[in-house]
């Protein structure tokens, strides 16, 4: 048993002082409030339940501001894709972990303390599969044993170049199978995940243009429960192929034949009409939001204020992780409502209530079932997921409890959190992971390789 006791903590019932966690095998034992010390490990500030990373392409990370530069036509998400494909084209396995280590790192830094690993990078660089089906998986897998986050791995099933059946490119070949061997790469997930304390495997279908309907439906039908994440209705341009192909928009496809419910996390879900939106939002499923990339990539703004005003649960991911901030990814949601409705504070639902508050609540929910694990509160049975701000910071010394999460969003982002402990485990002090060093090293002599 270790025992931490923080001077503020936000708790389901609420804020508290002196809250003092008891944590066992890295899951929350114990939470008394006004505790004394004791001796439990003091640590200084102000700890919320670590978010929750709903969708990451960790390998783009290498990418990060390759793509900034005009092309010689009107660029889009389709001309960034073809650079995505171009980088990918070389990236070992070694190269790999070294750069998903990285990201993750970053994460905890960030305030992350959870990602769905949303993984289609799967064969060598000539298309072939490597001996074992799931290497690039064991990979991630020990990125996040190395840097002590909590993994839900998501192979993603990809088998076609678009809408139709279409033949593949050459730049999707790494990514290709049939549902036989995805099934196979679905299975070794899971003995892998097997080695890694805490963690968990669904399924991501990437996208109804990767997919055909009857593999979709083989592929869920041989699955065991769990997470299930799809790309669907980012781009006008898949909207607009998915209808000329299968006479529906993606989201009321999926809605009308995939059985969508509280286990899917519909990712991105930007080009929505009001009934899909409105159904989306009523059949319980996840809406996973990554603001920073969709602003990255101009895919457009998620209505979030009509999904959030009929009952919509939502998350966030990092996704091509152009930049890693959880407090940021929250500011760009709230931000983006605002800026489409030339309006302030507009994803808080009462007069008065805090928007960074309710940011952060609905996000942790949301995470916490997309993810499909116990994750998202500081309360007995859930993973030991704490990040810690800075009580002594400038921003935050004009007030307290909920001016606290309105000036980590809106302010100061992740220049506040102090601690991150994850699965139990101290793995973030004063602003930095403990194998900072070695880590960034590693992800650098790649970076210059590449």
């Amino acid at each position: 048993m270790t025992s931490f006791l923080f001077d503020h903590a936000l708790l389901p019932g609420g804020w508290a002082r002196d809250v003092r966690v008891d944590v066992a095998n890295g899951t929350i034992a114990e939470v008394v409030p006004s505790a004394p010390r004791q001796d439990a490990q003091l640590v200084a500030g102000i700890a919320l339940a670590g978010l929750p990373n709903v969708h990451c392409h960790s390998f783009q990370k290498a990418m990060a501001g390759l793509a900034e530069r005009r092309g010689p036509a009107h660029d889009s998400f389709w001309t960034w894709r073809e650079v995505m494909y171009r980088f990918l084209a070389t990236l070992t396995p070694d190269d790999v972990e070294a750069i998903t280590a990285y990201a993750y790192m970053e994460m905890l830094e960030a305030g992350f303390t959870s990602v769905g690993e949303f993984h289609y990078l799967h064969h060598d660089m000539d298309g072939r599969p490597y001996a074992d089906v799931g290497e690039m998986l064991t990979r991630v897998a020990a990125a996040a044993q190395a840097t002590g986050i909590g993994l839900t791995l998501l192979p993603s099933f990809y088998a076609y170049g678009g809408f139709g059946g279409a033949a593949p490119t050459e730049g999707q070949r790494r990514f290709l199978n049939d549902p036989d061997r995805f099934l196979k790469i679905v299975a070794r997930a899971r003995e892998i995940a097997a080695g890694v304390p805490g963690a968990n495997v669904g399924i991501a279908p990437h996208s109804l243009r990767a997919v055909t309907p009857d593999t979709l439906r083989a592929v869920l039908a041989a699955s065991p429960p769990g997470p299930v994440h799809i790309h669907a209705a980012e781009q006008t341009k898949e909207v607009d192929d998915c209808f000329a192909s299968m006479g529906q928009r993606p989201v009321a496809w999926l809605l009308d034949h995939a059985d969508i419910g509280p286990r899917w996390c519909l990712i991105h879900a930007t080009h929505m009409t009001t009934e899909e939106t409105e159904a989306l939002a009523e059949s319980g499923a996840v809406a996973g939001l990554c603001p920073l990339t969709e602003a990255n990539l101009g895919d457009g703004i998620f209505d979030a204020e009509r999904f959030v005003g009929v009952g919509g649960r939502f998350a966030v991911g990092t996704d091509s992780n152009i930049l890693i901030d959880a407090a940021a990814e929250l500011r760009q949601l709230e931000y983006g409502q605002r800026l489409s409705r030339r309006a302030r504070n507009v994803l808080a639902d009462l007069e008065g209530q805090s928007v960074g508050r309710r940011l952060y609540a609905a996000t942790l929910a949301g995470g916490a079932q997309a993810l499909g694990r116990p994750i998202g509160s500081i309360e007995p049975g859930q993973r030991a997921d704490m990040v810690v701000l800075n009580e002594e910071h400038p921003d935050l010394a004009a007030g307290k409890h909920d001016f606290w999460l309105d000036a980590y969003v809106f302010t100061a982002g992740r220049r506040l959190v102090g601690t991150v402990i994850a699965g139990g485990e101290r793995v973030v002090a004063n602003g930095r992971h403990r194998s900072h060093d070695s880590i960034t090293e590693r992800y650098r002599s790649v970076l210059r390789r590449l």
